[in-house]
């Protein structure tokens, strides 16, 4: 039997209509759906930089942007530490050690900084931190492992990093896209920071991110 033409175009009208519905709903899934932003204060931002140089000398705050640098011959944070050099921002007073937590930030890594930590989760059961998010040239890598992202440089994007404490899992999201997922390292005393820690090796001798609309989150 000839099935007419009207009903084929009606079915390809409707078969459309239900891929595209649902698409846009994929697309509109947003990282931070299902948490609950906490708010934050001055007093939450702790600033960790080079021991024997002034803050503002590796560190602005402009127009809502934290603008972090440091030099591969920096002095550590702290007199008694054998650490590279590092300017991060630590969060603090939200330490966790259960539950789901969520960490988002618009970073940007100027051209030329390589070997540089922008983003962990501090402490572990196992090991110093639970993830690290490096750049190398360009690009974002898991420590110095893993290829998560390419194409980093001089661009604003959107970092989003969640911790499942209980479920025993890190997931991380750029631009509102997950692009990686890693098992953590078990509970401990844990925080996010952000800013600019130097690799262990192959680094840049200049080192520079920036950050603005940093919040956290929690389920």
């Amino acid at each position: 039997m000839e099935i007419p033409f009207s009903h084929v175009l009606l079915f390809f009208v409707v078969l459309v209509s239900s891929h595209y519905s649902k698409s846009n709903l994929f697309c509109s899934a947003d990282p931070t759906d299902g948490f609950t932003e906490v708010p934050l204060t001055d007093a939450n931002f702790e600033l960790q930089k080079p021991y024997n140089i002034p803050l503002d000398e590796r560190y602005s705050f402009v127009d809502g942007v934290r603008k972090l640098w440091v030099y591969a011959d920096d002095k550590p944070h702290d007199p008694s530490s054998h650490t590279q050099p590092r300017t991060e921002v630590r969060i603090k007073g939200l330490d966790y050690s259960s539950g789901v937590w969520q960490f988002e930030g618009h970073g940007f890594v100027p051209n030329g900084t390589s070997g540089a930590t922008i983003a962990q989760i501090h402490g572990a059961a196992h090991g110093a931190t639970t993830i690290i998010l490096r750049i190398y040239d360009g690009d974002m890598r898991y420590y110095s492992g893993n290829l998560i992202a390419t194409g980093l440089y001089d661009r604003w994007f959107r970092l989003n990093i969640i911790h499942d404490v209980d479920g025993g899992k890190v997931t991380v999201f750029l631009d509102g896209n997950q692009v990686f997922q890693v098992a953590d390292k078990g509970p401990g005393d844990l925080y996010f920071k952000c800013g600019v820690y130097g690799a262990p090796t192959n680094i840049s001798y200049y080192m520079e991110s920036r950050w603005r609309d940093i919040k956290i989150y929690k389920k």
